[in-house]
């Protein structure tokens, strides 16, 4: 199946924006389709997916330890004067919990993960698009589609969840840092308080809603980059624009989400 690619034969004028968000939209949904159709017909290429889910997960670690941490750290903080003026800060610990796995936790996770590997995978596949390295793959008759696409959107689909659960855990241990400088409260108070603020109806909306993050991420990237033209150029633009539309589409998704999430657990509301 034919991927439709947009040409830039010229600088784009103000004119040119709407057509090429609907030019955007239009690949994006045809590249999609194509990923379903490729991903159930064999072979199946799990070494390719392991290698990816190291190269793009594994190694992602470092920086969303860092901003799981400091996620928890700052908002025990900020919330902790607010509470305070109403003499509530023994809420401290489900108010730090309840905000991190509901939305903090997937939602910055997901960001930070589009800015990492989307940008990654539309700079990669776009060097293979431009030095014709797909097109000596379609000729040598493996499908590129199903080697460099499928794997690798696989890859961060499941990745994603099990970074989001990490920076979760991360940000706990955060929060209880903070709430021990702020509050007199023993951890075992604080692990309590957590738990007994956190429900079933909590932690799955928040972690489920990562694999359509981590998804969204993978189909992104490799649409950009599988369909870039240009030089070099063309690379640096698919880089760019993964990233803010990975990013725009995890903030909108992530928008439905919520309110299914409320539709069927009606105790989150």
């Amino acid at each position: 199946m034919k991927i439709p690619q947009i040409k830039y034969l010229r600088k784009p004028k103000a004119s040119d924006y709407m057509y090429l968000f609907f030019a955007n939209i239009t690949g994006l949904t045809v590249f999609v389709i194509e990923f379903f159709k490729q991903l159930f017909i064999p072979p199946y290429e799990i070494n390719e997916v392991k290698k990816h889910m190291d190269e793009l997960g594994v190694k992602t670690f470092p920086i969303v330890s860092v901003t799981g941490f400091i996620i928890g750290l700052v908002l025990a903080m900020q919330s902790q004067p607010v509470l305070q003026k109403f003499g509530a800060t023994d809420f401290l610990p489900a108010t730090v919990s309840l905000s991190v796995i509901r939305e903090l936790g997937p939602v910055i996770t997901a960001l930070i993960f589009a800015g990492r590997v989307s940008s990654g995978i539309g700079a990669e596949l776009g060097s293979m698009r431009v030095t014709e390295q797909i097109d000596a793959m379609e000729v040598s008759a493996i499908n590129p589609f199903k080697y460099l696409v499928v794997t690798r959107v696989i890859a961060t689909t499941m990745i994603l969840p099990i970074l989001t659960i990490y920076v979760i855990f991360l940000a706990l241990i955060g929060g209880y840092i903070a709430v021990i400088i702020t509050e007199n409260m023993s951890f075992q108070y604080y692990q309590n308080a957590v738990i007994g603020a956190v429900e079933f109806g909590d932690l799955i909306p928040g972690v489920g809603k990562t694999f359509v993050f981590g998804f969204i991420v993978g189909i992104v990237g490799a649409y950009k980059g599988f369909t870039t033209d240009g030089g070099t150029e063309g690379v640096g633009r698919a880089s760019t624009t993964s990233v803010v539309i990975a990013s725009l589409l995890i903030l909108v998704f992530d928008l439905v989400l919520v309110k299914l999430s409320l539709m069927l657990w009606p105790t989150l509301g």
